[in-house]
């Protein structure tokens, strides 16, 4: 007698390395029947009026072309992303979807990736030049009394923005402030911009001593650019994955073992620190750009945002534990881009549209980042890290191009 109560299992989708039409309209099919709009992915949907992209770009004449791809589904048990999601990504690089999509099934099989969201913080940092050391020295702990009245200005420019913090540092005769903010489910880049330009409005009239000059921003909150701000302050959302693979998987899935990838990871780690990088990671670029592109976030923030944190360990039973702690990243589900059709329809299609879903879109990202590390160290390894982008990466097949 059959169980007729068990669910039936999820249609598998076709290779990730399938590219013809055939697979590519089953795609297609298996997201409209999982319940997905992709009109405007799909390129059946009008193009938006012109008008509508006024305060996004300037002199528009069109959209440039970029090959989107699914990889999935990837399971995740998050605070606030939880379940099995289809992954969109952007990209022109040959292998790299097929990677994650390698990471993901081996996840799966350890019960998927852990994932965390931890703080939400957009810094914005003016400064105020002065007479002299003496008088900035003065200024600064005046600005420090002053939280109250620059948190009401800030609120007074956004429904959502929050000023949380302020401090001060004095270099010379010119004091450095750092706010950090709460920016609802947007980036907040623009957001924190005005509300910093309402703060320094309300306090330079009550000043004690007019400064000389001053900045509404003084480089100092490390907006997009790799720093150190991401491990000491507020810049973005604190997003990490981890999970643990079973050493059966590993040589499954890499033909490898823990100590193999472990010390494939230490080895690369050296290489990372004698070029004097800013954190440390294997390709978090790559995850963080593709997913960027296709969800309508700023681009540029990747800069920052690769200020990760990668770890990768052998536990006391042959296991491998993995995470990826990305203090640095600048997403949000509302604004900016994410209006765009394409933009709309892939967060749709991660459940990220809607009050509350940034946590959420970050946590994906985190786990989409583990996944590419899994996937390169996995692959450096065992030693197909060359012949992976040899077979998959070649560019050109099928032109008469090399």
């Amino acid at each position: 007698m059959t169980d007729d109560s068990r669910s039936p299992a999820p249609r598998r989708l076709p290779s990730t390395t399938d590219a013809s039409r055939e697979a590519r309209d089953l795609r297609r099919a298996r997201l409209v029947d999982d319940g997905h709009a992709i009109a405007a992915i799909s390129g059946a949907a009008p193009e938006p009026d012109p008008a509508s992209l006024a305060g996004s770009i300037e002199g528009f004449v069109g959209y440039v072309q970029v090959p989107l791809g699914i990889a999935g589904p990837v399971q995740i048990r998050g605070q606030h992303a939880q379940g099995e999601f289809i992954v969109p990504l952007a990209t022109t690089e040959g292998t790299l979807i097929a990677s994650y999509q390698h990471a993901f099934n081996a996840m799966n099989r350890g019960g998927g990736a852990a994932a965390a969201c931890t703080r939400q913080l957009v810094g914005r940092a003016p400064c105020f030049t002065f007479a002299d050391l003496g008088t900035a020295a003065t200024m600064a702990a005046w600005l420090s009394s002053q939280f109250l009245p620059m948190q009401q200005a800030a609120a007074s420019t956004s429904r959502y923005c929050r000023l949380q913090g302020a401090r001060t540092s004095v270099v010379g005769n010119t004091v450095y402030m750092m706010l950090e903010y709460a920016t609802g489910d947007a980036a907040g880049q623009n957001m924190v911009t005005l509300a910093t330009q309402a703060v320094c409005a309300a306090l330079l009239p009550r000043m004690p001593h007019a400064p000389s000059s001053w900045l509404v921003e003084s480089v100092l909150s490390g907006d997009k650019r790799a720093t150190t701000q991401a491990f000491l302050g507020a810049r973005g959302r604190n997003a990490s994955a981890e999970v643990v693979l079973p050493g059966r998987h590993l040589a499954r899935y890499w033909r490898t073992d823990a100590a193999t990838m472990v010390r494939a990871w230490q080895q690369g780690t050296l290489g990372s620190v004698q070029t004097g990088s800013i954190g440390v990671q294997g390709n978090v670029a790559n995850a963080i750009a593709a997913l960027f592109i296709a969800c309508g976030q700023d681009v540029a923030c990747v800069s920052e945002a690769t200020t990760a944190l990668t770890r990768i360990e052998a536990t006391a039973t042959g296991d491998l534990y993995a995470s990826v702690t990305l203090p640095n990243l600048i997403v949000g589900t509302v604004g900016g881009g994410t209006f765009l059709p394409t933009a709309r329809e892939c967060l749709a299609m991660l459940g990220c549209v809607g009050a509350g879903t940034a946590p959420k879109f970050a946590e994906i990202c985190a786990v989409v980042a583990l996944a590419g590390e899994l996937a390169v160290v996995g692959a450096m390894a065992s030693g197909a890290f060359a012949d992976a982008h040899a077979t998959g990466g070649r560019k050109g097949r099928g032109t008469g191009e090399a």
